[in-house]
Parts: C-alpha cells; structure tokens; sequence
C-alpha cells in the first residue's frame, strides 16, 4: 500500500484507464469503501520536470503501481548547538518589568518562576 509522499508511477497495471503511465506523488490515501485489492488514491501528477500540475482522485490496484521513490522518513528536531540552559523570552533580551507590578510576560510576579 502507497503512503502519502511516495512518487509512484501510475500503468495499466494498476488500471486500466492508464493507458499511458502517470507520474504522482501520493497525498493520501483514501478510507473510502472499494472492492478488495483496490483503493482510491488523492495524488498529484507530475509533469516530465518533476512539478506537480493538476491534482487528483484516482482508483488503483496497489499492487500494480511501481513506487520510484518512497517517501522520506521524518526525523525528530534537532537541537544539537543549543545549550540546554538558553533562557528565551523577553526578559532573556533585557526587558525589564513593567511598572504595574507584573513581569514582562504579564504574569504576577509573586506567581512567576523566577525572580
């Protein structure tokens, strides 16, 4: 079964009203009820540079489409270079408390973490 980001190339194999293959990059697929071995796929179609021209629904055979390439798999952020103890916010830039008796993110000093 195709995941959304896969390329894939859409032939015959896959249905028949391709009679020539298509290009897609998969966006999802669809949860909608389909006879077994088939499923409807949400796609874009690639022109011959790569770029996506029109959008589509289409129903397949997962087993007749030819993955070119599988999606990339997702990394979990980076946060190498950043000291653990980095203070963000305004008063880490220098902001000073305003004269009301809060703190500068407007939290009641006496409630703020920090002093």
């Amino acid at each position: 079964m195709p995941k959304a980001g896969d390329l894939v190339v859409v032939s015959r194999a896959a249905s028949v009203q391709f009679l020539r293959p298509i290009n897609c990059r998969v966006i999802r697929v669809l949860d909608w009820i389909t006879y077994d071995g088939w499923c409807w796929l949400d796609v874009y179609q690639l022109n011959a540079k790569g770029d996506a021209v029109v959008r589509r629904s289409i129903y397949v055979q997962p087993a007749g489409l030819e993955v070119v390439q599988p999606a990339p798999t997702p990394r979990a952020p980076s946060r190498a270079g950043v000291p653990p103890n980095v203070r963000r916010g305004p008063r880490a830039a220098g902001v000073p408390p305003t004269d009301d008796g809060r703190g500068s993110a407007g939290v009641p000093r006496w409630r703020s973490h920090s002093s």
